[in-house]
């Protein structure tokens, strides 16, 4: 019995013995990566198939010359053979959750997805995606771009098409016959409407916004010390017959919110014709709901919005100086959002996820994501750029 329990207890020293060498060797190679296997591990990150053996050969030129950052842009240039899927693939995971409630990468290609990879590709400056006039559509993809439907899309995703020769920039109210000062990106894409203005309210855009491009959701940035004037009558102020729940809870998020879900008045997506509908001037009848719930409430006269959050402490958010804080519409709601700190940091924060396959773990990590927002706000808001740095930083790792 002895001489059993022995022989399990040296095969269990054995078998842990092994695993800690196959570490240290993993470890090691790690640490002696050589720039060819540096190269071969940024290309792999970012597009996620492998690369030539010429832009391979040429990545680790870069990397030997000193310029590793050079050596990732190389990767996913859109004139590379082998950046392909950087935009068809990488991208596209990327972006999707952004345009649908469920937030998974398994739904279909749309205008929204697709203008982020556009915007991308062409360097069009990110902190634009929530207020420009644009759109990006598939050129020579049958049938063509229409507001009503997203055919044309899943015609791009049927036929394979590479996103990253195909896709040309656009006009959105060009496409869609919004006036331009009312388009806000892909704020007014049909994948946001149809997922965001569809019935409710129209606080899931103001919420989904938050998310998807601050990374804070209305949790994190509960704030009761807001004034109530500007919450709508559809808002209980005694949930239950109780207003120590409004007063504690339902206020700090309606407080700051409402006044700036005000900017979205005039938008509808109207499910029977399948698309955005904007009506200039007349608020939608879905912010006059359920008035009876408290008729003092605010009754919403227009699409002007104030931005409480600049004070309090959400101001920590770091609301642009050079922006007023208030404003009529979406457009300017969305330059409002991306000209926050929070704005760029969620940005970096993603990318550094998307490439480095993990959250920023230790101070070493997050002062590297503060350097490369510095370097995202310093380079014209360049997402393109931002996935390089991210890859260079995590390309020994």
């Amino acid at each position: 019995m002895n001489t059993a329990r022995q022989r399990t207890t040296r095969r269990a020293a054995a078998t842990s013995a092994a695993l800690a060498g196959c570490l240290l060797t993993i470890v090691t190679a790690t640490a002696v990566a050589g720039p060819r296997e540096q190269a071969k591990r940024m290309h792999d990150r970012l597009v996620g198939t492998p690369p030539s053996d010429t832009v391979l050969n040429q990545m680790e030129a870069d990397i030997l010359g000193g310029s590793a950052l050079n050596a990732a842009l190389r990767a996913i240039d859109p004139m590379s053979p082998t950046s392909s899927a950087f935009y068809s693939v990488t991208l596209k995971n990327f972006a999707t959750p952004w345009t649908n409630r469920d937030q998974t990468v398994f739904a279909p290609l749309n205008d929204y997805t697709a203008t982020v990879i556009g915007m991308v590709r062409d360097d069009v400056p990110f902190n634009q995606v929530l207020s420009a006039d644009i759109l990006y559509t598939g050129q020579g993809i049958s049938p063509a771009f229409s507001p009503a439907n997203n055919l044309h899309y899943q015609a791009m995703e049927d036929q394979n098409a590479d996103l990253r020769t195909v896709l040309s920039q656009q006009m959105q109210s060009a496409l869609t016959g919004i006036p331009a000062a009312a388009t806000a990106g892909v704020i007014t894409s049909r994948a946001a409407s149809e997922a965001f203005f569809v019935a409710g309210t129209n606080r899931a855009m103001f919420r989904f916004t938050l998310m998807n491009h601050l990374c804070h959701d209305l949790e994190q940035i509960h704030d009761t010390s807001r004034p109530p004037d500007r919450i709508r009558q559809d808002v209980s102020r005694s949930p239950g017959g109780d207003s120590r729940i409004f007063l504690n809870n339902c206020i700090g998020c309606h407080s700051g919110m409402d006044p700036m879900a005000q900017a979205f008045a005039f938008y509808n997506y109207d499910e029977t014709s399948g698309r955005l509908v904007y009506t200039p001037g007349q608020v939608q009848p879905k912010y006059l709901i359920n008035m009876d719930n408290f008729k003092p409430g605010y009754v919403t006269p227009n699409d002007h919005w104030d931005n409480r959050w600049r004070q309090g402490p959400n101001a920590l958010l770091g609301w642009s100086s050079t922006l007023s804080g208030s404003g009529d519409g979406a457009k300017s709601l969305g330059q409002e959002f991306a000209g926050s700190e929070a704005f760029a940091q969620c940005q970096v924060e993603k990318a550094f996820r998307n490439v480095c396959f993990r959250d920023p773990s230790d101070q070493t990590d997050r002062n590297e994501v503060g350097r490369i927002v510095g370097v995202f706000k310093a380079n014209n808001y360049s997402l393109k750029r931002v996935f390089a740095e991210a890859a260079v930083y995590c390309k020994g790792q």
